[in-house]
């Protein structure tokens, strides 16, 4: 009987084949990203988007930018046309939706950070995302992977360069580029910058297709010149999985129950044959790393894998076939679940030098079990120890009744978790390492709410610290010591404060801006700054903390009212502007001694006249001698005329 029924399974194999592969192939279908409302105010906005539909990609955003102008816009005016290189790959965006965002302040040391912390790890393909308006600004790009290390160029994927509003493009919108109005990538800093001038044109945009997965995506806004804004799009490209089940003996099989699961190892869909034996997952997102799996049914079990490994990436996946049939003796199954009773798939299982692996629902099952006495075992998986097994078992001779052994019950060991702070809220995308006294390094990336958890971990003392984000300052210690025994560990928190700036402008009593003068800045980061040609200063990454200014008057000049100023920076990170000073020549007191003869030298003709590091003209001083002059002539007229009147 065994031997007709493996006969059978060619040829029925060979007849789904046939009759499976004529179903025509279906084109991948793209979607655009959909978000919600921006929520918040300035320097604080939130909201969620999803990149792709099945199995939904998700993300929440956070983001610093300022108000004015921002938020999600409808597309209808703007969109990347069929005809950009994005548009040739996943169609147009035309009436679908984009982000607008500012940086955080506009000079050059607040730039904005905008991140994205998804909800599960993005996939190695089939999505990408374009950042547009990259004209008189720059983006910085951050991503960091699930296991805490940093994406390369390489890996982020920049796929071109172009300019959306450029003639020719085909589709595009009602806007007016040029084709050679393109953004420079910097690979190296991961930057993209704008044209050389600085200057606000249209349409300058980069389009990027990730290759590794990503935890949390950052984007850093710099304002390089004017008032700019960025735009933000994402996208994604999905294909279909079809196949059938059939049975040896009576060919196709309805009412037989699949799942699929993703690259993470979590189940993204589920669904049962048809009456012919068919079935579908459609419109997944066209990636490597899917699985499908069979539940054969009652008194039933697979021929060969009951798993098969699908790749959408290049396309439909076509003839995820499987084939079943009835359970020979002596049939052992059994299940693999932790303390709380969930299944542990892919868990090996030996009996008598045969091994099964556990599938989705921590089942294993063996067949052709000989009889006699017999015991089962597991490989117990990493970070798992056996709290109960089943005890050894005995196959009557002869028996063809499937025998359901006690459940492997496994203990998860415990976990140590935290959340980085700021502001009284959970900050996103950080990265956080565990290392054990003696063992390993363990890397994590905290979530949309600042949480973090390194889960089933051995036994010992760790070392857990915090990497400082770009634009942030530890307020408590970055590494904190947690010794791990048999219960969970909570609380190992960090917190942060936002980095501030400050700025300011030294000009003359008249409205004159003055260049070349000394600030010196005491507090938590000493500096001492110059002031630019136009009279301004600015001073970026300030830690918190209470800042004092003092400004030195160049020769020839005094200063005009207050000459320090204090500045107090908080945990929010403000950037403080304005902080202004005001000089005025200085007013020689009259001097007793003859006046020097007349210069007989060249006049000045370098220039216009201004003393140097004061912005002040020769004309203020020479009114300023004048009046000193009338003032000795008056004193001297006196003198004379108070020893004449004597001598009457």
């Amino acid at each position: 009987m065994r031997l007709r029924r493996r006969g059978i399974i060619a040829g029925v194999i060979g007849l789904v084949a046939v009759l499976v592969g004529a179903i025509p192939a279906v084109a991948a279908t793209t979607s655009w990203a959909t978000w919600q409302p921006l929520a918040g105010t300035g320097g604080a906005f939130t909201t969620t988007v999803q990149v792709a539909p099945h199995p939904a990609l998700t993300a929440t955003m956070t983001s610093d930018s300022r108000a004015g102008q921002v938020g999600v816009i409808t597309g209808a005016s703007t969109w990347l046309a069929e005809g950009t290189p994005i548009g040739a790959e996943y169609g147009s965006s035309r009436d679908q939706p984009y982000l607008n965002l500012r940086p955080r302040a506009d000079n050059a040391t607040s730039p904005s950070t905008t991140t994205y912390s998804f909800a599960a790890p993005t996939p190695t393909s089939g999505w990408a995302f374009a950042l547009g308006d990259i004209d008189s600004d720059s983006v910085r790009i951050h991503a960091v992977a699930p296991d805490g290390h940093v994406l390369t160029a390489a890996e982020i994927g920049l796929r071109d360069l172009f300019n959306y509003c450029a003639p020719g493009v085909v589709g595009k919108p009602a806007c007016t580029g040029a084709v050679g109005d393109v953004p420079t990538w910097d690979a190296a800093t991961l930057t993209l910058t704008g044209n050389a001038a600085a200057a606000d044109t249209n349409g300058s945009a980069a389009w990027f297709e990730p290759s590794t997965p990503i935890r949390s995506l950052s984007f850093i806004f710099t304002r390089r010149s004017g008032l700019p804004v960025y735009q933000t799009w994402f996208v994604s490209a999905a294909n279909d999985i079809r196949g059938s089940v059939v049975d040896v003996d009576t060919g196709a099989l309805g009412g037989v129950a699949l799942a699929l699961t993703d690259g993470n190892g979590t189940i993204v869909g589920r669904t049962t044959t048809a009456p012919d034996g068919t079935y579908s997952f459609p419109g997944f997102i066209a990636t490597d790393g899917y699985r499908v799996s069979v539940t054969a049914p009652q008194g039933k079990i697979a021929v060969g894998e009951t798993t098969t490994s699908v790749n959408l990436s290049s396309g439909n996946a076509e003839d995820v076939d499987f084939t079943v049939r009835d359970i020979v003796p002596s049939p052992v199954t059994g299940r693999v679940v932790d303390t709380e009773g969930n299944p542990i798939a892919g868990v090996v299982v030996t009996i008598d030098a045969q091994t099964r692996t556990t599938d989705a629902d921590g089942r294993y099952l063996f067949d052709m079990v000989l009889d006699g006495l017999q015991e089962v075992t597991i490989t117990v998986p990493a970070g798992y120890a056996v709290d109960t097994a089943p005890p050894g078992f005995v196959v009557p001779a002869d028996n063809e009744d499937l025998i359901t052994l006690t459940d492997f019950v496994i203990e998860a060991n415990p976990s140590l978790s935290g959340v980085v702070r700021w502001n009284g809220g959970g900050v996103p995308g950080v990265t956080v390492t565990a290392v054990q006294q003696g063992g390993g390094t363990l890397t994590t990336v905290t979530g949309a709410d600042g949480g973090y958890t390194f889960p089933r971990l051995p036994a010992g003392n760790y070392t857990v610290t915090m990497t400082t984000p770009d634009g942030y300052a530890a307020t408590s210690p970055l590494s904190r010591t947690a010794p791990v025994a048999e219960m969970d560990v909570t609380g190992v928190d960090f917190d942060l404060a936002r980095l501030g700036a400050l700025d300011g402008t030294v000009r003359t009593d008249g409205g004159e801006p003055v260049g070349g003068v000394v600030i010196d800045v005491s507090g938590p980061v000493p500096a001492q700054l110059t002031t630019g040609a136009d009279g301004t200063y600015s001073l970026g990454s300030l830690p918190p903390g209470n800042y004092e200014l003092i400004v030195r008057a160049p020769e020839g000049t005094t200063i005009v009212g207050a000459g320090t100023r204090s500045v107090m920076i908080s945990d929010v990170g403000e950037s403080v502007e304005g902080q202004d000073f005001t000089l005025a020549a200085a007013v020689v007191p009259p001097s007793p001694s003859p006046s020097p003869e007349p210069s007989t030298g060249s006049s000045n003709s370098n220039g216009s006249g201004r003393i140097p590091a004061t912005g002040l003209g020769a004309e203020t001083f020479a009114w300023a001698a004048g009046g000193a002059a009338v003032i000795l002539l008056g004193a001297t007229l006196l003198v004379v005329a108070r020893r004449r009147a004597g001598r009457k």
